[in-house]
Formats: C-alpha cells, structure tokens, sequence
C-alpha cells in the first residue's frame, strides 16, 4: 500500500466545514465573522508520550483529545485538524483502529481531518487543530487576577498513578522507590479506571466554552497541576495560594473499591497521592480563574458541562506559588512537575 493510498483509505472523508479539504497541496479555512481562530499543536513520540504497544486505537484517540484539550483551554469550538504521521510501516491491522480511534472522537467534536502528511519513519505523530472563538473572548493564561478563586475539574493523578503502574511492571525494581505511585497498588478493576484516564483522557471542550466571560484565565493540566498554574501566574504576574486538602479530593473519591478509596486515604501515601494530584501529568483537565463574585456561574457552567468543578486556592498579588497543608500551615513545595529537557 502506498502512501497516496494510506491516506485515501483511512483518512480521507468529506469536509463540509472547510472551504477545501484533503487532497490539494494546502487545506482552505474560512472563519466564520467576528471569530478569531484559534491554533494548537502537538507532538506524541513513541517511547516519549506513549509504549510502542499501546493498543492503536486509545492512541488515536488520545493523539487528538490531547489537542483539543488545549482549545478547551482556550474556550475556543473545534472546527479542523491535520495528522502528520511518521510510520515504521504501512500496515493496515495497525491503521485500521487508530484511524478509528481518531475519527470518532473527532465526529462527536465535529472536528474535521483536512490534510497532512506521511511517511517512513520511527511512529511518531503531530497534529494541528484549529477552532473558532468570539473575538475577545477567549481564555488566555494572562487573565487572573489578585482575589480570584482558582478551580479545577474533573479528577487529577489518576493518568499518573497508571503510569507508574505499567512502568513499574516493565522495570520491575529500576522504578526509583521514590516515584509518585511507588508504595500504592491498585486492583485490577482501579487499574483499568485510571489506565482509561491515561490512554484515553476526556478533553473538556464544553467546559472551556461555557467558561466564556466568566473565567479570567485557563490552562490544561498536561505536564502537572502546579506546574500548568504556574504558568497562569507568571502571564498574569500574579501569586497563589493552593490549598492541598481541596486538591488531594480530586482523586480518591472516584475509586471503585473499598480497598483502594481506603489505601489512597491512608496517612502513609497521603503524600504520594499528593505528588500524583499536584504534580502527575497527562490529566487534561482545566485549571482555571474566575472572581469570587462568579461562584455561581461557574457552576452553572459546570452543570451545563456535565463536568465536576473544585475550587481549590485563591490568587493573590505578590507572586510565587504558597501550598497549605490540610491544617492551614504553610508546607514546602518541593514538588517537580514534567519538563522534557528537565
């Protein structure tokens, strides 16, 4: 099989979105008036963001959730992607369920693939997505302000905590005592609760658009809680207090089983939950401010969302990130979210 024909098989369709579609040297978009449009991109390397033998279809699907999370972020609606993909070879039992994978979460986005690129090479994947946001409304990190209560949605540690797992199983005892889920085991059926987290994250799109005029600023938690606020503070130039006890009860309730609700609420792991929550990445939730006085609209935005909010710390003007234990006490914060040139 060609490459011509690679694409006509599993990635060509129709496009009633865009002006022009696969098939011509460029794709052609038309914003709709008064939109900004809004761009994204990421990269996922095999052996960097995903195991070589992750079941192909979770990979197309977390190939794009992981682009779409970001225009959640932006509280922009998605219209377009492109795939640029490298492949070992070109093998249709591989293709088959990871173009699946792919196109389905893209159709209950209404997200259209409209052009790209292949070839031969290590597995490798990027794609380009595209959406649309009314002008002067989209949600930018450099929008908080001192008083602004911060949130988070959904569940945070869980794609970590599966994480360590399966690389605890490949490494067996290379896996440093020290790592966020070292001492915490999970039954199977937790397991496959947070490896779904992992390998098939759930982008909060509706979210970010009904979190229009109300939030001030936005990020997606990709790399880590901390380290994806962090980046909020330093475009607003702002400071924050984050208080663990709220964010330690973004994860444990969830479980499945009594014996892990029970085993992540033990005082021994508390802090290995915490690394999880605080500093685990691929979560692709929300991170967010909004003013106090638009409590109740953020939950309605929730609501309307179908998507769990917590607020979870406040923004304050002098900078620098402040954690309180469950206490109130000030506690170091010796927590390293994931860099990849760290």
């Amino acid at each position: 099989m060609g490459e011509f024909d690679l694409i006509q098989r599993f990635f060509t369709r129709p496009t009633p979105r865009a002006v022009l579609g696969v098939g011509d040297d460029c794709a052609l978009l038309q914003p709709r008036p008064g939109m900004h449009l809004a761009v994204s991109t990421d990269i996922l390397v095999s052996g960097r963001h995903f195991f070589p033998d992750v079941d192909p279809r979770t990979l197309g699907h977390k190939a794009l959730a992981v682009n779409l999370s970001d225009l959640a972020a932006c509280g922009a609606t998605p219209i377009a992607f492109t795939l640029a993909l490298s492949l070992p070879n070109a093998d249709p039992a591989w293709l088959e369920p990871f173009s699946q994978g792919l196109l389905a979460l893209a159709d209950t986005h209404g997200c259209e693939l409209i052009g790209g690129d292949t070839t031969q090479g290590p597995l490798n994947i990027c794609i380009t997505v595209f959406g649309e946001v009314p002008a002067g409304l989209a949600l930018l990190r450099s929008g908080a302000k001192a008083g602004d209560d911060i949130y988070v949605s959904g569940t945070l540690g869980d794609a970590n905590l599966a994480l360590t797992h399966l690389l605890r199983a490949r490494q067996g005892a290379n896996l440093e005592a020290s790592s966020a889920a070292a001492f915490i085991t999970l039954p199977p059926e937790d397991l496959a609760l947070a490896r779904t987290r992992l390998e098939q994250p759930t982008p909060r799109v509706a979210l970010g658009t009904a979190l229009r005029g109300i939030a001030t600023a936005a990020a997606d938690i990709s790399d880590g809680l901390l380290g994806d606020l962090g980046h909020i503070l330093e475009r607003s130039g702002v400071g924050a207090t984050l208080d663990t006890a709220r964010a330690f009860g973004c994860m444990a309730a969830h479980h499945s089983s009594e014996h892990a609700a029970a085993q992540l609420a033990t005082e021994a792991l508390r802090p290995a939950v915490l690394r999880h929550v605080l500093s685990g990445g691929d979560d692709y939730e929300l991170v967010f401010t909004a003013p106090a006085c638009q409590a109740d609209a953020v939950q309605a935005a929730a609501r309307a969302s179908q998507t769990s909010v917590r607020c979870i710390g406040k923004i304050d003007a002098a900078t620098g990130l402040r954690l309180l234990d469950r206490d109130g006490r000030w506690m170091r914060n010796d927590f390293q979210s994931f860099d990849h040139f760290a």
